[in-house]
C-alpha cells in the first residue's frame, strides 16, 4: 500500500473537486471560502478534501474525492482522519458532511467513521444538478446530511 502525504494547499485541484461535486457552480461557490487539503503519492495529487466553517465551532466537509485510479486504498479515510484531527486541534465541536443517500457510495464510508444521519432532503440531486448523478451504479436522488460531535 502506497503511503500518502496530506497537506493544505492554496491551489485546489479543480479536476478532483469536480469528481466529488459535478457542479462547477457549486464548487465555485465554496472554493475560496474554505480550506483545501490534498493527498499526494509520489508527487501526484490523488485526493482532495475541502472544508468550510458553517457555524461557530462547526466545520463542514463540502467535497471529498479520490482519483479513480487510487480509490479503495484508504486515501479518502486518510483525508477524513486528517480533517478530524485538525478540527479537534482548532477546538471545533462538530463536523458535518452531506452525500447521496446511496448505501454503496460514500455514505457507508462516512458512517464507518461515526457520522450519523440527521436530515434527508428528498429529490435534491434532480432539483440542483442538470444531469443525473450516478454513484455505485445507482442514480442519486435524495441527499443525506450527517453529523459527528467531536
Amino acid at each position: 500500500m502506497m503511503e500518502s502525504t496530506i497537506f493544505k494547499t492554496d491551489t485546489p485541484p479543480w479536476e478532483l473537486l469536480l469528481l466529488g461535486d459535478e457542479s462547477p457552480d457549486s464548487v465555485a461557490d465554496y472554493i475560496d471560502r474554505g480550506d483545501c487539503y490534498v493527498a499526494l503519492i509520489e508527487g501526484r495529487t490523488v485526493g482532495v478534501c475541502m472544508t468550510i466553517r458553517t457555524h461557530p465551532f462547526t466545520l463542514e466537509i463540502v467535497n471529498l474525492a479520490v482519483d479513480p485510479a487510487f480509490q479503495r486504498r484508504g486515501i479518502g479515510g486518510d483525508l477524513i482522519f486528517h480533517v478530524l484531527r485538525k478540527a479537534r486541534e482548532e477546538g471545533l465541536r462538530r463536523i458535518e458532511i452531506a452525500t447521496a443517500n446511496v448505501e454503496n457510495g460514500p455514505l457507508h464510508l462516512y458512517r464507518s467513521f461515526g457520522f450519523e444521519p440527521v436530515e434527508l432532503e428528498r429529490n435534491y440531486f434532480p432539483k440542483y444538478y442538470p444531469a443525473p448523478i450516478i454513484e455505485g451504479g445507482v442514480e442519486c436522488c435524495d441527499l443525506v446530511r450527517l453529523r459527528m460531535e467531536l
